[in-house]
């Protein structure tokens, strides 16, 4: 009787370990919250991206997302925790373009910007207009040109040493021959007082910040530093059209996760962003705030950032910036 019950009692050893094992199975991502750090303060392009993003995101993915402010260093504050993060697909950061700047501008980053990342998506680009005092004598780029060249002692407002805006700057001198005093400021608004006053001559801005200047006639829109026009401000030619052929500046960002991200988890995070930021409410709002979206592969967006680093490595050296 004793090897009956035995026998019987073998073929339940399988069946209990069939009904166990999906307990050790993972969940399908995503299965918790996720998070978009944000490695500056609230309020500008990459913020209004990621909350508009977060938005859509709890939509399509069914799951919660937050975002969080982690600003300082520059961006790297922020960046570097998600750098340091599981590669889970739980923890992401959206970086400006001083993710490709700052290589060239700290001696020593706490992270590569590169290869401790994995690329999800290229969000937006955000063009940069040429604006200067009314009491600059130049209605053209050209113009502008010979009016620096006249006058030593001109001037340029940035919103900081290695901002996008300083190197936007820095391009347009590099390329005119041109010698001028940059003159930073915490921030492009509070770059505008000294603009507007005339103390500082010229200044590269994004259109969001600049535009109600240019429309009050507080200053005068020269180009726009894309290679397209703005439909913001449609009327402005591009650098290229004034002559300065090759000229492309803008302040830009995207989506990263940490390196060794599945590439399954990179693929659902990269569609169901896309898809986000062809929203038409989404398109609304960002137009609006002279914001251009991109969206497209992985790889575009890691071929971007290299460019970009390359580039500007280029801009820095030339100018002799030397790194904090």
């Amino acid at each position: 009787m004793l090897n009956r019950r035995v026998l019987l009692q073998l073929p339940l050893v399988p069946a209990m370990a069939g009904l166990a094992a999906p307990a050790h199975a993972q969940a399908p991502y995503p299965s918790q919250t996720i998070k978009i750090v944000v490695p500056a303060t609230p309020g500008g392009a990459i913020d209004i991206i990621a909350r508009n993003v977060a938005d859509k995101l709890q939509t399509s993915l069914r799951q919660s997302v937050v975002v969080e402010n982690r600003p300082g260093a520059a961006n790297n504050l922020g960046t570097d925790v998600v750098a340091k993060s599981p590669p889970d697909g739980y923890t992401l950061v959206i970086v400006a373009s001083s993710h490709a700047t700052n290589k060239h501008l700290y001696k020593s980053l706490p992270y590569d910007p590169v290869g401790d990342f994995a690329p999800i998506v290229f969000t937006h680009v955000v063009p940069l207009v040429l604006a200067i005092h009314p009491s600059v004598p130049a209605k053209t780029v050209p113009e502008l040109v010979a009016w620096i060249k006249a006058n030593p002692q001109a001037t340029f407002a940035s919103s900081g040493k290695g901002s996008s805006l300083h190197m936007a700057a820095e391009l347009f001198k590099s390329m005119t021959g041109t010698t001028m005093l940059h003159v930073p400021y915490r921030g492009s608004t509070a770059a505008h007082g000294d603009l507007l006053s005339g103390r500082t001559h010229m200044i590269f801005d994004t259109i969001s910040a600049i535009l109600p200047h240019v429309q009050s006639g507080g200053v005068r829109a020269l180009a726009v530093t894309t290679t397209t026009r703005s439909p913001s401000l449609p009327e402005i030619p591009t650098m290229a059209e004034t002559g300065l052929a090759g000229y492309d500046a803008n302040t830009w960002g995207g989506i990263l996760a940490p390196k060794g991200t599945p590439a399954e988890i990179v693929t659902k995070l990269n569609g169901a962003i896309n898809a986000a930021l062809a929203a038409d409410d989404v398109k609304a709002k960002l137009t609006v705030l002279g914001i251009e979206i991109q969206g497209g592969t992985p790889e575009r967006f890691a071929s971007y950032i290299q460019a970009e680093i390359d580039k500007w490595g280029k801009v820095v050296a030339q100018a002799g910036i030397q790194p904090d």
